[in-house]
């Protein structure tokens, strides 16, 4: 019988290959996986029980959490990550008819529910309206702003647009998680924003958005950054948000996701139903996108207006 050490390895190598799972997916669930076969200390498949794994779950519930403040612990969504990957790895070894713990006795630790970080609506049209001048940067910005709220895109989902984009359509597919493809669509202000920052546009990168050097001069410095401009990066975005938030005045900690979650909460707010914003958005499950609903039910609040507390 092969051992775990190997079988984990093959059990890497297949969900790269045939499941199609990111490099850093890959990495994660070796890094899980090595610190569980490391804790068990056994090689041999049949050796994985409830009682190790129980074990194991109760070393995991009292392990520091990083660089937080003393005396925390390893979150509970950070706890069902591993078991996550031990659950994936099981099922994979049952798949090969190996001897092992069933899959289903690995049952996640229950977590607090998420809570959505939003703006309101005038903080939004604020931070929409922050790059407001003609320069390369602020139609770059500006149609980064624009895009991100008419799409609902991931921030490494728009890093990866190129400069090709075809903007006679008001939608384009573009791939997520998980390598899945999806149809995004783009409201008339977001194509005139790109449209806009293309034009402006002098270097000759493939990227969409690209690093705007403010000191670009002119002769071979200038004809050197037309060919050498580099795509942005999440952090870049992240920074760029950021900057334009507190230009604003917003006080809260915006984030490109605070945008997807905003592109949400607006298609939900005005009548849309969940199954066609769980499409937009890439959710693989349902109830991920009904951390939503909570915050845009306006039934209740009208039933709140019209029942409540009437004296």
């Amino acid at each position: 019988m092969a051992s775990l050490k190997l079988l984990k390895t093959r059990f890497l190598e297949y969900i790269e290959i045939e499941r199609g799972r990111s490099l850093k997916t890959v990495e994660n669930y070796d890094h899980y996986l090595v610190r569980f076969l490391d804790f068990i200390k056994t090689d041999n498949p049949s050796n994985i029980t409830a009682d190790n794994v129980r074990e194991f779950r109760l070393w995991l519930n009292r392990q520091p959490a990083g660089n937080k403040k003393a005396g925390q612990t390893l979150n509970k969504k950070t706890q069902n990550y591993y078991l996550i990957a031990i659950r994936a790895f099981l099922k994979y070894l049952a798949r090969q008819d190996i001897k092992t713990l069933s899959p289903e006795r690995i049952e996640l630790a229950k977590v607090t529910e998420r809570s959505l970080d939003l703006i309101t609506h005038s903080e939004l049209a604020r931070l929409l309206g922050s790059p407001s001048g003609n320069d390369l940067k602020d139609l770059r910005d500006k149609a980064i702003l624009e895009l991100l709220f008419s799409t609902g895109l991931r921030v490494s989902e728009l890093c990866s647009l190129t400069s090709d984009i075809n903007l006679e359509s008001d939608q384009l597919s573009v791939r997520g998680k998980g390598g899945k493809v999806r149809v995004i669509f783009i409201s008339p202000l977001a194509k005139q924003s790109v449209e806009k920052y293309l034009a402006a546009r002098k270097d000759m990168s493939p990227a969409l958005f690209v690093q705007v050097n403010p000191a670009s001069g002119a002769g071979k410095n200038a004809k050197k950054e037309a060919f050498d401009a580099k795509p942005l990066t999440k952090r870049s975005v992240e920074r760029i948000v950021k900057q334009h938030a507190i230009k604003a005045g917003i006080s809260k900690k915006v984030t490109p996701h605070v945008i997807r979650h905003m592109f949400a909460t607006d298609l939900l707010g005005n009548g849309a139903d969940i199954r066609s914003v769980q499409m937009m958005l890439g959710h693989s499950s349902i109830s991920t996108t009904q951390i939503y609903t909570h915050v845009t039910d306006k039934h209740l609040l009208e039933v709140h207006k019209k029942f409540h507390n009437k004296r």
